[in-house]
């Protein structure tokens, strides 16, 4: 059985080989490539089709956020997973619109980032929840106003169990974190994620969580 395929891209050296190695060390990923700026990852993502790519934001010449554009672009099959820092909340926002699928603290946890590849491989999204509050608060004035109206008339037709799992979701809790929260099972979890995405018009739980924040603010306003 073929392993969950992983480009990393991050322009200091030593810290692409120590991703190499973390990714490596699992037995379910597979490293593929390894780059260091924005230009190679685009066009490594497009020739090795990988699963999944470890994208950096501050990248010479092209920098992260273009470059997962890019790749989003190419339609392949790559989902890009941005790694950050704090100081790099700012940037999120952007990355995420690019189409990225999420991001995690590049001094998150081995596991937790291994783990956050095999989600995004596996078609969700991942959160960094210690950087969530402060992101959130970085995007609140970016949101565009004319869209308010809109997105409060679509959260009135949320049941009171697609609050909660929208609430969980900006919390930065995974499909089994929320299930094991309200002690549901995972399908029934996936099934009011499905329904909260089709009411608000989303394409994916990133997106629950800018549109979460937002209402939040909308409503103590």
């Amino acid at each position: 059985m073929t392993g969950i395929r992983v480009l990393v891209c991050d322009d200091e050296q030593l810290l692409r080989e120590a991703l190499v190695r973390l990714v490596g060390a699992a037995g379910d990923l597979t490293v593929v490539g390894a780059v260091g700026d924005g230009a190679s990852a685009v066009e490594a993502a497009g020739r090795q089709e990988p699963d999944v790519v470890l994208m950096d934001i501050r990248l010479p010449g092209m920098d992260g956020i273009e470059a997962t554009r890019r790749i989003v672009a190419q339609r392949g099959p790559s989902r890009v997973l941005i790694l950050t820092t704090y100081d790099l909340d700012s940037y999120v926002y952007a990355g995420l619109q690019a189409g990225a699928s999420g991001f995690l603290l590049k001094d998150a946890p081995g596991e937790r980032i291994r783990d956050g590849i095999r989600i995004v491989a596996a078609g969700q999204s991942v959160l960094a929840p210690e950087a969530t509050t402060r992101m959130i608060e970085a995007l609140q004035p970016m949101l565009p106003s004319d869209e308010d109206r809109a997105l409060l008339d679509a959260a009135e037709r949320l049941t009171e169990r697609e609050r909660e799992v929208c609430g969980l979701i900006a919390e930065g809790l995974s499909n089994d974190e929320i299930a094991a929260r309200l002690v549901i099972s995972r399908y029934t979890v996936k099934v009011h994620v499905s329904s909260v995405l089709a009411k608000l018009g989303l394409p994916d739980r990133v997106h629950v969580l800018l549109a979460w924040s937002r209402l939040r603010v909308l409503r103590l306003s």
